[in-house]
């Protein structure tokens, strides 16, 4: 049979698929990002009083987060690996779990055992001559849970672009298939470019940076920002768990080339996208981008093989002897580890490599420091102090890679808000660090 025959026969509506897959007790996964499956995520919204006790495994969602809300509590139960603003209070108020996993582990935990997954719900690109669609802006975290569900739910979209590496998946592989054509979600780092802080941290970063450097941006606006100081470099590369629009920017201003990546040499590597609809256009059929399964890009092992690999990353807060909290604030939980350990212990194993931790000195409008003695009770640490490089707020940059705890104590005091580092100063010293 022609695949445009059994095409057509798996063609259903939304409700359809759900009600013929969602069971009391399943378990689904989600494609989240800017990937969200609008018309899926509705109809099992609508179907979800009719079941009880579904668990919904999820990372970063963008966009309206329905199944979280208080009637569908009972319902619908959400497995949360990356907590994004539309569900954190769900997670605070008991409604959601959260799963701490490394990124580069988070798509393989459903083929060891641990998440089985009863039904996942994708979002695609139209198919293609032989029947294979892309999955688009969401790969990198999508791949290998669909491939490992029991039964594969896609809603074929016109809007989703036709990205390469490794995104195709075939018709005979999904077993429902939903023609809906929804606007895709669209992610903006920051919504001041100008924030003189952000603008501070980035510059500092943009001078650590050599030509023909493989870059690695984490989610945030530093990260992004950094991306403008770089229009004077030289034949940068990008290897990262996700691009945005400033990538975009630089390869049409001629800065970003991977001409001496040492992997995937001449290819922008990506897991997935976050930005806008320009950049998804830019996107479609282009053969400068490959995006490949998370537990590949962010595979320490494989970061470590580009040279002068750099990685960018954000922090909530660090202490004196280089721990860094970048999931909680306190005990309350915030976001996730996502790549940031996989980054920062890859670039550390690449030749020339540039781990990066970068973070405002102070919060809460100058009122509270960044930096402190001791993190705050019941903080978590992802970056431990024993794979912690570069340190970088709008004050300097101080590399703590070698250096003892006197040491370490005295540079990041140095980077410091002026406001506290007298204050600091007495912590430490009363600690015994310096």
């Amino acid at each position: 049979m022609d695949w445009r025959a059994r095409y057509r026969s798996k063609c259903v509506t939304a409700q359809e698929a759900i009600a013929a897959t969602l069971t009391s007790g399943c378990r689904v996964f989600l494609t989240g990002n800017c990937s969200v499956p609008a018309a899926l995520v509705s109809a099992l919204v609508d179907h979800a009083p009719r079941v009880e006790n579904v668990e919904l495994v999820q990372v970063l969602t963008v966009g309206p987060a329905p199944w979280v809300l208080p009637n569908l509590a009972g319902h619908l139960h959400s497995n949360i690996m990356f907590i994004g603003h539309n569900v954190r209070a769900s997670v605070w108020e008991g409604r959601s779990d959260f799963t701490p996993v490394l990124l580069s582990e988070f798509p393989t935990i459903f083929q060891r055992g641990g998440l089985p997954l009863d039904v996942a719900l994708a979002h695609v690109s139209l198919p293609d001559a032989e029947g294979f669609c892309s999955l688009g802006l969401e790969t990198g975290l999508a791949k290998t849970p669909v491939a490992a569900a029991r039964k594969v739910i896609a809603q074929i979209n016109p809007q989703m672009p036709v990205i390469g590496g490794d995104t195709r998946v075939h018709l005979d592989d999904l077993d429902y298939l939903v023609e809906a054509e929804t606007p895709l979600y669209e992610y903006r780092m920051t919504e001041d470019p100008h924030d003189p802080v952000v603008e501070g941290i980035a510059g500092h970063i943009g001078e650590l940076i050599p030509d023909g450097a493989t870059l690695q941006l984490g989610i945030g606006a530093v990260p992004d920002a950094v991306l403008r100081y770089l229009v004077d470099k030289r034949d940068l590369g990008i290897h990262t768990e996700l691009i945005s629009d400033g990538v975009m920017h630089l390869v049409e201003s001629g800065v970003i080339t991977g001409a001496r990546k040492t992997l995937h040499r001449g290819k922008i590597v990506a897991g997935f996208i976050l930005g806008t609809n320009e950049l998804y256009r830019w996107l479609n059929h282009n053969p400068l981008v490959e995006l490949y399964p998370t537990e590949y890009v962010n595979d320490p092992a494989v970061i470590g093989q580009n040279h002068y690999q750099v990685a960018i990353n954000s922090a909530l807060e660090v202490d004196l002897t280089g721990q860094v909290c970048a999931d909680s604030i306190g005990a309350r939980l915030f976001s996730g580890v996502g790549g940031q350990m996989d980054f920062i212990y890859g670039a550390s194993r690449s030749e020339g490599g540039l781990p990066i931790i970068a973070l405002p000195s102070t919060a809460k409008n100058g009122t509270l420091s960044r930096i402190k003695a001791m993190l705050t009770p019941g903080a978590g640490v992802v970056t431990t102090r024993n794979h912690v490089h570069w340190i970088v707020t709008e004050h300097g940059a101080v590399n703590l890679y070698g250096k003892s705890i006197r040491q370490r104590a005295t540079g990041l005091i140095g980077i410091a808000h002026p406001d506290f580092r007298d204050e600091l100063r007495r912590e430490a010293m009363a600690l015994g660090y310096i």
